[in-house]
Order: C-alpha cells, then sequence, then structure tokens
C-alpha cells in the first residue's frame, strides 16, 4: 500500500483485518510517496497487489511509480490497483491503457466490502498469472535440461544430473535418490543419490515396494514419507526418482515434471545405447589393435618372403641366363658340326663310314634332346620371369649383330639356308647392355631360321637410320598375317606359320626382344612381309650422342 495518507493506511488496515483467501491471510506492508514505494517493491519483487494513490509528492507521482514498476523493475505480475482521492486528476480510461493499470477505484467508492471484493479479484489473477509464469520458467527449464541431459551419456552421470535437474526444476533442496531396474530384474539397481542417499546405504528404503506403488499410479505420488516419479522408458527399463520433501508436489510441479519425465525417458535410453556402442566401440578397437598386430606380423613374414623370392628369382635368371648362353649355344655349335662329320665321311669307304655316320647319328639325336630339354626349361622359367633388366654401358651395336649373325651361321648351313650378313663400316655405339641385346637379335635370327624354309635365305643387315642404330632380320618364309600382328609381342602367343624343321617353340621370343627394347628406349619395326617376301623385324636404339 503507497498512499501518502497515514489515515489510509490505518483504515485500510482495519478493514482487511480478518482478511482470508485459500486459508492464507495478507501481509501488508506499506509506503508514504513513490520513491519509498519503488524502493519497498524492488526490495519485495514477490507482492502480489499493489494499492497505489496518484497525487503524493507530486500530481502524477502515482502513475510515474506504476510506469517505473512496469518498465525499471520489469515486474508484470503485480497487481496494481489505482486508488485516488481526485478521479479527475488521473482519467480512468487513459491511466489504464498508458500506465497498465489493472483497476482503478476512487477512494470515496472503497467500502470494507469493496476493498475485500477487489483485492479478492486482484490476488486470484496474480496467482493464476504467478502459475503460468512458474510453467513458462519451468518449461524453459525444461528445454534446457534437457539439451545437457542428452550431452551425459554415461548412464550414472545422467542419474546425477537428472536428481540436479529436479531440484532445480521444483525449487526445492531434498535429499534425493535414483534408482533403474530392467524388465525381469528383482533387485534395482542406484544409480545416483543427493544427500543422505548420497552413499546409497540408505536401508530404510524398500526399493520392489516403491517401483510397485509409483508404477501403478502412473504420476507422482507419496509413499513412505517420499515424493516418487516413476518413468518407463521406450527399450523396457523401468527408473524411479524418490524426493525426500515433507510437502506434495503441487498442480504445477506435477505438471512440469510430466513433462521432464517424456524426455528423461529417451534421455536414458540414449544414454544406454551410448553406453552399449562404447563397450562395442572398445571391443571392435581391441580386435583392430589384435588384428592390426596379427597383420604386422603377417607383412613382416611378407616382406621376409618377398625378399626370399627376390633372391630366388635373381638366382632363377642367373641358372636362366646360363642355360640360355652355357647350354643352348654349345649344342647348337655341336648340332653343326655332326653336319659337317657327316660330309666328311662322304668319301670314307662304307664299312667305316657307316659305324661312324651311326655314332654322329647318336650324337645329334642326344644334342637335339637335349636342345628340347632347355627350351623346356626356359618356357618354365620365363613362364613368370620375364622381370628383366639391363645394366647399360656404351657397346657397339654392329659387332653384336655381327657376332651373333656368325654364331648361328652352322645352324643356317644345317638348314640349307643361306646367311647374308650386311653390316657398315664404323661402329654403332649404343649406351645397351651387350647380353640383353645380343639376346634380343639371337632370338629374331632363330626365329628366322626356324620359320624359313629349307633352301630359304636370311638376311641381317646393321646400319644406322637417322639418330639411331638399326639393326633388320628379314628372311624368305611364309611371312605374317593379320592375326599374327594382332598378337605378335604377346607372351606365350605363336605364330600362324609352323616351324620347317620340326623345332620347338616356347611361344616367348617375341615377348623378351619386346622387353628388352623397351628397356633401352627403342623400338621394333615389323613387316609383314618384306623385300625377301617374308617377315622383317627391324631394332632401333637411340644412338649415342659423340656417334
Amino acid at each position: 500500500m503507497i498512499d501518502d495518507d497515514e489515515a489510509v493506511h490505518e483504515g485500510t488496515r482495519f478493514a482487511l483485518r480478518h482478511f482470508a483467501l485459500h486459508g492464507y491471510g495478507l501481509e501488508i506492508i506499506g509506503a508514504h510517496s513513490a520513491a519509498e514505494g519503488l524502493a519497498l517493491l524492488r526490495d519485495n519483487p514477490d507482492t502480489a497487489v499493489v494499492l497505489l494513490d496518484v497525487v503524493m509528492e507530486s500530481d502524477d507521482a502515482g502513475l510515474k511509480l506504476a510506469k517505473a514498476i512496469r518498465e525499471d523493475l520489469n515486474n508484470q505480475l503485480v497487481r496494481i490497483i489505482l486508488r485516488t482521492g481526485q478521479p479527475g486528476q488521473a482519467p480512468e480510461r487513459q491511466v489504464v491503457v498508458d500506465y497498465d493499470i489493472n483497476d482503478y477505484k476512487a477512494k470515496t467508492e472503497l467500502t470494507a466490502d469493496k476493498l475485500f471484493t477487489t483485492l479478492t479479484a486482484a490476488l486470484r489473477g496474480y496467482d493464476q498469472l504467478k502459475r503460468l509464469d512458474d510453467t513458462r520458467i519451468g518449461l524453459e527449464m525444461i528445454v534446457s535440461a534437457s539439451a545437457s541431459l542428452f550431452d551425459d551419456r554415461s548412464l550414472k552421470t545422467l542419474a546425477h544430473g537428472v536428481l540436479m535437474q529436479i531440484s532445480a526444476l521444483l525449487e526445492i533442496e531434498t535429499d534425493g535418490i535414483l534408482i533403474m531396474r530392467e524388465t525381469g530384474d528383482a533387485n534395482p539397481l542406484v544409480l545416483a543419490g543427493l544427500g543422505k542417499f548420497g552413499t546409497f546405504e540408505e536401508t530404510g528404503l524398500d526399493r520392489c515396494d516403491l517401483f510397485a506403488a509409483a508404477a501403478k499410479a502412473g504420476r507422482p505420488i507419496r509413499h513412505d514419507g517420499l515424493v516418487c516419479l516413476f518413468v518407463k522408458t521406450g527399450s523396457g527399463s523401468e527408473i524411479l526418482v524418490a524426493l525426500a520433501t515433507a510437502e506434495d508436489l503441487t498442480e504445477t510441479q506435477a505438471s512440469l515434471v510430466s513433462v521432464f519425465s517424456a524426455k528423461l525417458a529417451i534421455a536414458f535410453d540414449n544414454a544406454k545405447l551410448y553406453d552399449e556402442l562404447r563397450l562395442a566401440n572398445e571391443d571392435l578397437e581391441e580386435r583392430v589393435a589384435r588384428r592390426t598386430k596379427e597383420l604386422a606380423c603377417a607383412n613382416e613374414r611378407l616382406t621376409a618372403q618377398g625378399a626370399l623370392l627376390k633372391r630366388v628369382n635373381a638366382f632363377k635368371n642367373e641358372i636362366l641366363g646360363t642355360i640360355a648362353h652355357d647350354l643352348k649355344n654349345p649344342i647348337a655349335v655341336i648340332l653343326g658340326r655332326t653336319e659337317m662329320l657327316t660330309t666328311l665321311f662322304e668319301p670314307l669307304a662304307e664299312a667305316i663310314r657307316e659305324p661312324l655316320v651311326k655314332q654322329v647319328r647318336h650324337i645329334r639325336t642326344s644334342a637335339e634332346r637335349m636342345t628340347k630339354i632347355v627350351d623346356m626349361s626356359i618356357a618354365d622359367a620365363l613362364a613368370d620371369a620375364l622381370d628383366i633388366s639391363v645394366e647399360k654401358r656404351p657397346v657397339d651395336l654392329s659387332a653384336i649383330a655381327r657376332s651373333n649373325a656368325e654364331f648361328n651361321r652352322a645352324l643356317c648351313d644345317s638348314k640349307r639356308q643361306t646367311l647374308t650378313v650386311a653390316i657398315e663400316d664404323g661402329p654403332l655405339c649404343v649406351a645397351g647392355d651387350p647380353d640383353r641385346l645380343a639376346e634380343a637379335i639371337d632370338n629374331l635370327v632363330s626365329n628366322a631360321m626356324k620359320y624359313t624354309p629349307v633352301g630359304g635365305e636370311i638376311r641381317v643387315e646393321a646400319g644406322t637410320d637417322g639418330g639411331q642404330a638399326r639393326v633388320s632380320v628379314s628372311d624368305s618364309g611364309p611371312g605374317l598375317n593379320s592375326q599374327d600382328m594382332g598378337r605378335l609381342f604377346g607372351r606365350f602367343q605363336r605364330l600362324s606359320a609352323q616351324p620347317t624343321g620340326g623345332e620347338s617353340s616356347t611361344g616367348l621370343g617375341l615377348s623378351i626382344v619386346a622387353k628388352i627394347v623397351e628397356l633401352h628406349d627403342g623400338e621394333i619395326v615389323v613387316e609383314e612381309k618384306g623385300r625377301m617376301g617374308g617377315a622383317s623385324f627391324s631394332i632401333l636404339i637411340p644412338l649415342l650422342e659423340s656417334q
């Protein structure tokens, strides 16, 4: 009550001395000026009704105070009843609209009954607004609490947070406990406790009885001196929150707790899922670590085996070179010499010649058999060993071509083939591996002899071609067809023509030539029908710059 007339204070207190509403009486505090009233309301923000005079230290002091209450103190709940002895000083319609006044009364009309009626209506209005405001604040807390609940992923951490949030929501400080029970579990588990329940040693609680009573009620109830809240989650878990408070929950508190419970059930289900996911993740990490260790060990074994395979492969290549060079070529010489011996024995008498020729045939047969064994060994080794390497150095390609042609001349003579060698004067200096280049040229010459008929011609040429050294091998055989050209350098590919002397073929010779030429940054030029009528193969290797 704010009025500068002390008689008004006394009369009001006397008129309301027996006032009661819903079992509650009134506490009346007073001020005699607008300034005192503002300070009084600042110190008592829960004031329900203000009986406010208009004219005090100034003609509009009451109106200014009403505006300050709404704007400066931001108190929208208090009911302001303007009570004036000079109605004309503050027109009713204007004042009610402009100053957010809840009621307007002249002092002369406020009899004891009218004062009772006016004050009762104002208090009821305040009570309703207070409930709505409490609900609003509670809902804001629920929204805020929901966000924090979903962040608490451990069940025990979440449970402790729930007890704290409910205490804040209900604006009470009390002992509390949160218990959880899975479906079919006869022994509920205490997840968190506050106050005297903090050590979980409260022996006076019958947890199963509390669950049964709260579940049956389906709403917050009082049981054994505790306010109990029961929640069932979507996964079937049951949660009981018990608060040791002497007073029952108000209707507003019960409503807020019900809204909070819906969020609570989801939060606990999420926490359970998170714990299950965490355990699964820990198990997965352990399995991954164990598997990674196994893979690391396996990788070490594979690395060791790989190194061993490289050594074995290098040794195999070494043996392969030995077979190709130290065995096959001497066998070719043996075959050539048997032909020469047969010719030399012709002038001898038949009695002497026949035994010698027979022995030479045995030698030739054995040499041919050895050639087949060598060819089969080479084929088996090269089937998975085309990892050819080269060691380059300056070499004379014309000398390699000449040497290789002369080496094969005896075999040409055995098939009565004509071998022509045409080498330009002067060296053909290239950067290359002499053994690999000799192998490539030997394969071309061997192919020419193999597919050239008896009495045919083979020509080996070497010279320059622009900035490259060129070695060509041509023959008078059947040549190549379009199918041959499509698979010429593939592994294990045999040409359409058949060997004219019954020779064997691994189908690897031209693929080896192509690989060797590629490693020397060169190229192969193939003519299906060369100038001699048969196939023509040319190897081109870049000349050294000083050439």
